[in-house]
């Protein structure tokens, strides 16, 4: 039988942490002092971009004017509490893509939280209705409000391309944006969702029925340099979902995927985003198909060490 910690991160797609069980740690300003903490020591700034649409938080360090700059999406953040009830903020308790942006060397780097996460969300300029971290978490409200901050940090800094990096949602956020503007260098997903349709079929959830699906746009994102990152011991994004994906790119040498046997949907991420990092998406080598059987083991399943 599933844990309700298990079924939470089903559902949530994103981070719920032991401190959201004593309700001081769940308050917005205590996650935005935690995101705070974790950008200042990498001399990420904070800054609101207003999109038109929503006023998206933003972590930068941009040093080199003109050069490419590597842009992190946040995942899906705290869509369910622990009792099972729609959350009413979307900020995660463990914001896994500031935490890899923080560890990102790069001259140019900038962190774009989702829409409505680290915002006021009762003020009237700032509307977040829950259908922009449920079912229309990858809308094309959503798409366009984060391509018009991206369009904003490029035109701020005279930045020439991006590379996009997405984790959970965020991923099909990155693939989605990758394969609808001209401008993105290389796309990378850590744990990503790429196709929320078998995603919400295979857990048994509702259909995110106002949401654009990365595995739609698999045409325009087969030339596109790009690597996927999936955890072995992930019980939220199986090798399932990135297979479905894979499958619909079809024969390409712009596409490599990876393995982290011990990573989970967020623990064993962080620590590794350095070296992985080193691994640059590339066209080169031989065009690839990617083909896989029912019978055929995706992951090896390693057991978890006992606690002390």
């Amino acid at each position: 039988m599933r844990s309700k910690s298990f079924q939470n991160t089903i559902l949530g797609l994103g981070a719920i942490s032991v401190l959201a069980l004593t309700g001081c740690f769940t308050a917005p300003y205590m996650k935005k002092e935690a995101a705070t903490r974790i950008a200042s020591p990498a001399w990420l700034i904070e800054r609101k971009i207003d999109t038109g649409l929503y006023n998206l938080t933003s972590f930068e360090r941009m040093h080199e004017r003109g050069e490419d700059a590597n842009i992190y999406i946040e995942g899906d953040g705290t869509v369910w509490t622990q009792d099972k009830t729609r959350s009413m903020n979307p900020t995660p308790m463990n914001p896994v893509a500031l935490h890899m942006a923080a560890h990102d060397k790069a001259e140019n780097v900038a962190y774009l939280a989702r829409p409505c996460q680290y915002s006021d969300m009762t003020a009237p300029e700032t509307p977040c209705p829950e259908s922009t971290w449920l079912e229309g978490r990858y809308s094309n409200q959503v798409i366009t409000s984060m391509s018009t901050a991206i369009d904003e940090i490029k035109l701020r800094y005279d930045i020439e391309q991006v590379n996009l990096i997405g984790y959970g949602g965020g991923g099909a956020i990155a693939a989605i944006l990758a394969a609808t503007r001209d401008d993105v260098a290389s796309l990378r997903t850590v744990a990503g969702n790429l196709d929320h349709e078998a995603f919400t079929h295979m857990h048994g959830l509702q259909p995110f029925t106002e949401s654009l699906n990365p595995v739609d746009y698999a045409a325009k994102l087969k030339y596109i340099p790009q690597h996927h990152y999936i955890g072995g011991q992930d019980e939220v994004i199986k090798p399932a979902i990135m297979h479905s994906y894979l499958q619909a790119v079809g024969p390409t040498n712009c596409v490599a995927h990876t393995f982290i046997q011990e990573a989970e949907h967020e623990a064993g991420w962080v620590e590794k985003w350095p070296s992985l990092l080193q691994d640059l998406p590339t066209c080169e080598g031989p065009v690839q198909e990617f083909t896989f059987t029912p019978s055929e083991p995706a992951f090896m399943e390693r057991p978890r060490p006992s606690k002390p």
